[in-house]
C-alpha cells in the first residue's frame, strides 16, 4: 500500500496510490497520514479498502511529505562502508547519529535551497523508515515490527557548516528544504526485504549515486534496536539510514555541489522517484 498526502503546503489532504497510478482521497476515512494513523489497526483497515470506491483526484496536484507532523528527524551517517571510504573516515564501530530539524521537511518535489554563501551543498539519496508504534528496548529480531512503512529522502547537506565549522553536522544537515520526503509512505508489507533495495540519483541527468541497501553497515533491524535504546521511537518519527557512494563531497578528481538552475532526480525501487529542482536562498 502506497499512502501519500496531497494539496497546498500546510493544507495536504491523506490519499493513497491504486493499481494505475492514480491518487485516491482518504479524507472520509482518516484525517491525516500522521503517527496516529500508522497503527497496524488502521493500516489494516485501510489496506482492506477498495481503492475504487474512495473519490479520484483529478489533475496531478503537488505531493507533500509523504508523513505529516514528524516527531524525529533521525539520520545516520557513514553507515555505507564504500561511502565512508569515499569521505576518507572509517568504518563506524556503531552507528554515526544525527538529526535534521523537521523545519527542513518538504515534498519530493518541492525544490532545494541552497543557502545564502553555500558553495558546499551537496546530495545524498537515503531509505527512509517511518516509525508505526512506539519502540523502547526494543531487539533487533522484533525491530521491523514497529515500522510502519518506508520512503525515499534526499539528505541535503551543507559540508561547509557540517564539516568545517565548529561543532555538530546538525548545522549542516537541518537548512530549510533539506529533508525532502516521498513521494509516498510504502507500508512494509509490501517491501519484501528492505536490505535488498536499489537507490540511486542524478543532477542534471549525470548519475552520481547507485547503490543497494544491502551494503549498509548496519541494517533496519539493528538501527531501530539501537535508536531505541537511546530514545523512544514514536509514531510518525522518521530515521534516514545512509546513503551509498557517490555524494558531490567525494567526487574525482574535485568535489562536485549543487548551484542553483539544478535538477536533482533521485529514487529507489518500489518507493518511488523525487525530482528537484535547485535555487538560491
Amino acid at each position: 500500500m502506497k499512502l501519500l498526502r496531497y494539496g497546498p503546503q500546510g493544507e495536504e489532504k491523506p490519499g493513497l496510490l491504486d493499481t494505475e497510478g492514480r491518487i485516491r482521497d482518504l479524507s472520509g476515512v482518516v484525517a491525516d497520514i500522521t503517527g496516529a494513523t500508522l497503527a497496524d489497526a488502521t493500516l489494516a483497515r485501510l489496506r482492506a479498502l477498495d481503492p475504487q470506491t474512495l473519490p479520484l483526484v483529478p489533475g496531478e496536484p503537488r505531493l507533500g511529505p509523504c508523513v505529516g507532523q514528524v516527531g524525529k528527524f533521525v539520520c545516520i551517517g557513514l553507515n555505507y562502508a564504500d561511502h565512508a571510504a569515499e569521505s576518507g573516515l572509517p568504518v563506524p564501530p556503531e552507528p554515526v547519529v544525527f538529526n535534521k530539524w523537521t523545519s527542513a521537511i518538504t515534498g519530493p518535489n518541492d525544490g532545494i535551497e541552497i543557502p545564502r554563501g553555500s558553495e558546499k551543498t551537496d546530495w545524498e539519496v537515503e531509505l527512509g523508515v517511518v516509525i508505526g508504534r512506539a519502540a523502547k528496548y526494543v531487539d533487533a529480531a522484533d525491530a521491523l515490527n514497529y515500522v510502519a512503512g518506508y520512503c525515499v529522502i534526499n539528505d541535503v547537506s551543507e559540508r561547509a557548516w557540517q564539516i568545517e565549522r565548529a561543532g555538530q553536522w546538525d548545522k549542516g544537515k537541518g537548512f530549510d528544504t533539506f529533508g525532502p520526503l516521498g513521494p509516498w509512505l510504502v507500508t512494509r508489507d509490501a517491501v519484501a526485504d528492505p536490505q535488498n533495495l536499489n537507490l540511486w540519483l542524478e543532477v542534471d541527468g549525470h548519475r552520481y549515486q547507485n547503490g543497494n541497501t544491502k551494503t549498509m553497515v548496519f541494517g533496519v533491524a539493528q538501527l531501530v534496536a539501537y535508536l531505541s535504546q537511546c530514545m523512544s521511537l514514536q509514531p510518525g518519527d522518521v530515521i534516514s539510514t545512509g546513503t551509498p557512494p557517490g555524494v558531490g563531497m567525494g567526487a574525482k578528481p574535485r568535489p562536485v555541489f549543487l548551484r542553483p538552475g539544478q535538477t536533482v532526480r533521485l529514487g529507489i525501487d518500489g518507493l518511488g522517484e523525487q525530482r528537484q529542482i535547485t535555487r538560491a536562498a
